[in-house]
């Protein structure tokens, strides 16, 4: 995850400056965390433009609240996560139609040839349409774990659950995709 990119102690001088308004703490906090935030809104809305536009609203908000940001136990990610979670809520709240997934190249980054950038787009797309049978706890999880590649205990933390319940929403989120996925 991020923060074993960026020591503890870095990351508490990185928002000591940021809270000081330093634009290079905040153009690094952005540089740092913009693809795994965008890639979790987007796994949710399914629009580029919205995505896009609700990822800027999160390092929008965390311009406007980083004084409010403090060390006690949580990752800087975690909370960053959480913002994004909110955000991405108060807009499904007030835009409640389903959306499809337009399965552009650069939501994810593309290995290899052709085949294998076929083999992503309809392992995507499988996955999507999968995650619709989903509740939206077991969604969040999967997208936080599996797509983010966020730990239980970082998971718990965004999501506001303990780890077992975490673990308990990603088992069963496991066997419902498998059986969707079997079908």
């Amino acid at each position: 995850m991020y923060e074993k990119e960026i020591s503890e102690r870095e990351q508490r001088e990185l928002i000591r400056r940021a809270k000081e308004c330093d634009p290079a703490a905040f153009a690094t906090i952005y540089e740092h965390y913009y693809q795994d935030i965008y890639n979790y809104i987007y796994h949710r809305v399914g629009q580029v433009q919205v995505a896009e536009d609700l990822t800027s609203d999160v390092f929008l908000k965390v311009l406007e609240s980083i004084d409010s940001f403090t060390f006690r136990g949580i990752p800087f990610s975690a909370w960053l996560f959480r913002l994004a979670r909110n955000l991405m809520i108060d807009h499904l709240r007030t835009h409640p139609q389903p959306v499809e997934l337009p399965l552009e190249e650069g939501v994810l980054p593309a290995e290899g040839g052709t085949d294998v950038a076929l083999e992503r787009k309809l392992t995507r797309q499988q996955l999507v349409q999968a995650l619709r049978n989903l509740t939206e706890d077991q969604q969040e999880v999967v997208i936080l774990k599996f797509v983010d590649g966020l730990s239980n205990s970082d998971v718990a933390q965004i999501l506001g659950k303990s780890e077992g319940a975490i673990k308990s929403l990603q088992h069963r989120a496991l066997v419902s995709l498998n059986r969707v996925l079997e079908d």
